[in-house]
């Protein structure tokens, strides 16, 4: 037991402090985002929208990311991560309690929209300082520890949540929201200013290339669009279908999201570094965890019974352990050919358009379909995904020769 227990704390070892703090803050950021797991049954519980509705919305959703994102990448190349990073998270603290007191449809769509495009600005910032505070050997295992950090407070985020609403109501989740958004800007001031950081792999590019004249990195955008569009049913459609068929309350239903973010807290990181040592292709774990994600869909189709639900979400999470890190690192690395905001603004907007779509798309196919069809119309979608990421194997391939 003792030796297993060196082995997992053997895999934190050789991180800098400035990727813990940045951990941190994420932790704190990520625990107060609650309000979004439980959106999809806010607006129609508490503000009376239908399904299609409630897909409009969370098209803007995505939209808001799409544009917060771009802007992010534009103003981490030009002032720097750190402002961009401090910035974001105020104003997504104040714009998050400001919801709450938004009750119509084209509001909320206006309100959703500027929440995730302040939000979102944060993304590229995060990674291009990620990339600054870690070593080159420590890059895959420094986006893990910062999916650690999001999944933690993912995990204790939906638990706490239901029970907030619960006790108090959904207008409790926005004031927690943005308190915690502002409390981790002010936590960036202190520990991340950059009079008192370590710039430890600082990449210079005299003649970058553009991310967007990357036809390798298009192809991946593609696969990490379709990726995204899969795994972001979990946080729409899903929890209408907990609620709507198996009748879980919404504390039911955040201690299952909770399991999801706890298993990664326990388990991503030895499994990240044994599949590091593995030298496998970071393609193929990316592909390999798309299919464990689809796998997530199949089953959910193939028994009647609760306990199915847990064994999908055990799927997803397995999926998401080994495809979100790797894709990250592989964005990383591409991302030294060229302007690093630029290209990780880049990889951040294909999940940014899977929210434009993903929610939409499910919400209607599920209004119109029912959920078994549009599980398997989404297993079916994600295993073009794979093929997709084959398919960049051989431009890779093809790259090295030339």
């Amino acid at each position: 037991m003792k030796k297993l227990y060196n082995n997992y704390i053997n895999t934190f070892r050789g991180l800098s402090s400035e990727v813990w703090w940045l951990s941190l803050i994420t932790f704190i950021n990520r625990s107060g985002t609650m309000v979004i797991p439980f959106l999809s049954l806010y607006l129609t519980k508490s503000l009376d929208f239908s399904l299609t509705d409630v897909g409009w919305i969370m098209s803007f959703f995505g939209l808001g990311s799409v544009v917060g994102t771009w802007i992010g990448g534009k103003l981490t190349d030009r002032i720097g991560y750190y402002k961009v990073m401090f910035v974001s998270l105020v104003l997504t603290g104040v714009l998050f309690v400001l919801l709450q007191y938004v009750t119509t449809f084209y509001g909320f769509c206006t309100g959703i929209f500027l929440v995730m495009l302040a939000a979102d600005a944060f993304r590229p910032a995060m990674f291009v300082a990620l990339n600054a505070y870690s070593k080159p050997e420590n890059k895959t295992r420094s986006v893990t520890l910062i999916r650690l950090a999001i999944n933690l407070g993912f995990s204790a985020g939906p638990a706490i949540g239901g029970l907030i609403i619960t006790g108090i109501g959904y207008q409790g989740l926005f004031w927690t929201d943005g308190i915690t958004c502002v409390l981790a800007a002010f936590l960036l001031l202190q520990v991340l200013h950059p009079k008192k950081v370590r710039v430890l792999d600082e990449v210079k590019v005299e003649n970058p290339i553009s991310a967007y004249e990357d036809k390798a990195f298009w192809v991946f955008f593609i696969a990490m669009f379709i990726f995204g569009f899969v795994f972001l049913q979990y946080f729409s459609t899903m929890p209408l279908f907990y609620k709507d068929i198996w009748h879980l309350s919404e504390f039911e239903i955040g201690l299952l999201m909770a399991f999801n973010g706890f298993f990664i807290f326990l388990f991503e990181m030895p499994l990240i570094k044994w599949l590091e040592d593995s030298k496998k292709s970071k393609i193929k774990l990316i592909a390999l965890g798309l299919f464990l994600v689809a796998l997530s869909f199949v089953v959910l189709n193939a028994v009647g019974w609760i306990g199915i639900l847990i064994i999908g979400m055990l799927f997803m999470t397995i999926g998401e352990m080994i495809a979100f890190p790797f894709s990250n690192a592989f964005a990383v690395e591409r991302a030294k050919k060229g302007n690093q905001g630029e290209y990780m603004a880049l990889y951040s907007i294909s999940f940014s358009l899977s929210h434009i779509f993903s929610h939409n798309i499910g919400m209607q196919m599920v209004d119109e379909f029912g959920f078994e069809t549009t599980w398997n119309a989404i297993a079916v979608f994600a295993m073009f995904g794979v093929l997709i990421l084959f398919f960049l194997l051989r431009v890779l391939k093809k790259e090295k020769i030339n």
